[in-house]
């Protein structure tokens, strides 16, 4: 993987503002990252969020962190290095995707803080919506649908977060899922009423 910088290029500025796709969209564009231990339900909530939304007329794009690995970061290992590179990818996209005038769901174990912290950066303020999924290890070891936890205790997965490597608990995450003993629904019914009371979805609707 190289690290050299082209010198070449010259950034072009647009003549279609994020503004102007906001406006055509009636709605405002902006990121709900979730992170969580491997099993705290970040996939399920991602597609159950976006499936209300989608409902309600909204464009959204869900970023899922097992699919990018078959494609966009398929060439990434595990590594705490590749995991850095893994997020600040995915970070790129998103922002490219908020400036698409979409609303964009990532779900990403996303262990550290420092990379979810550069994510945030990428954004303008308000833009990057932290929702840590927050269910202890033992749930998450127990809806371990894949074997992943089981194969990392007898030492066949190497760097795996919350055994081998360590996840970093958001410390101000904008909202805290308590997705170990609610059920699905009432999380992700949590989140969409948390989206249509905080942010001003549809700023655009009294002027039309």
């Amino acid at each position: 993987m190289s690290t050299d910088k082209s010198t070449n290029t010259v950034w072009h500025e647009v003549t279609v503002t994020r503004k102007d796709r906001e406006k055509l969209n009636n709605h405002r564009s902006f990121l709900l990252w979730f992170t969580g231990l491997s099993g705290s339900g970040k996939s399920t909530l991602v597609h159950g969020v976006e499936e209300e939304l989608h409902k309600r007329g909204l464009h959204t794009y869900a970023l899922d962190g097992d699919n990018v690995r078959h494609g966009l970061c398929g060439d990434l290992g595990f590594s705490d290095r590749d995991r850095i590179e893994n997020i600040r990818r995915i970070g790129e996209v998103s922002k490219l995707m908020v400036d698409a005038g979409v609303i964009t769901l990532a779900a990403f174990i996303s262990p550290f803080a420092s990379d979810r912290q550069k994510v945030r950066n990428l954004m303008a303020p308000g833009d990057f919506i932290e929702i840590f999924c927050n269910s202890s290890l033992e749930k998450c070891e127990e809806r371990d649908v894949k074997g992943l936890y089981k194969k990392a205790r007898l030492g066949e997965i190497r760097e795996f977060t919350g055994i081998s490597s360590p996840y970093e608990i958001p410390k101000n995450p904008e909202l805290i899922i308590d997705t170990g003993t609610k059920t699905a629904q009432e999380c992700v019914t949590q989140i969409v009423t948390m989206i249509e009371t905080r942010l001003a979805l549809r700023e655009w609707e009294s002027n039309k």
